[in-house]
């Protein structure tokens, strides 16, 4: 059985000591001026820059580019109307909901086309691809990269395993269980 082509982005799983993710989330927000859309799913950096909102400060982010230092990945956009888009839209301001903790596990999916990783690519490091995020779903088009596997820890991630459901074997568009390896709250040197 092939694989459903079906990316969206990282999504929080599990914490590494195999406790569920919870739904946990910290507010950061995305200033006006920024041009990129983020959407669900999306890995997002510190922008080095807050807003004062209502009185309450978030420090910016922008969506994260390969080989950035990670604050998290983005698990929703705050509403402003109810008819508020599921995803944030460019050069607008809006709150993100982002999952922050550095021991979370993400699914994510592997990229189309190139030679598709394989079991014995478990323990390795990888980069993810920024792809155009769905304005219909309101979710990511970040895949994981299958051509950079590496012992390099500098890499995004670090695959943990392949998902075990009955719809996912390792092949072409597989989902991997990953690890952010760049967390701005883990064992980098400090920055925006």
């Amino acid at each position: 059985m092939a694989n459903a082509d079906t990316p969206f982005g990282l999504k929080p799983v599990r914490h590494r000591n195999g406790a569920p993710y919870n739904g946990a989330f910290r507010v950061y927000s995305v200033a006006a001026g920024n041009a990129t859309a983020i959407f669900v799913g999306d890995l997002v950096t510190g922008a080095g820059t807050a807003q004062t909102i209502d009185g309450v400060v978030y420090s910016d982010v922008v969506q994260s580019a390969t080989g950035d230092i990670f604050q998290g990945v983005v698990v929703g956009v705050l509403p402003v109307t109810q008819d508020s888009l599921k995803y944030r839209a460019a050069s607008t301001q809006r709150l993100l909901a982002v999952a922050d903790d550095p021991d979370l596990l993400f699914e994510i999916q592997e990229v189309s086309g190139g030679t598709p990783l394989a079991a014995n690519d478990i323990g390795f490091n990888a980069n993810v691809v920024v792809g155009s995020g769905s304005t219909v779903t309101g979710l990511s088009g970040m895949e994981l990269n299958n051509a950079t596997e590496a012992t390099t820890n500098t890499l995004d991630v670090k695959i943990v395993g392949l998902v075990n459901r009955a719809d996912n074997e390792v092949g072409e568009h597989a989902k991997w269980l990953v690890a952010l390896n760049r967390h701005r709250f883990a064992n980098q040197v400090a920055g925006v």
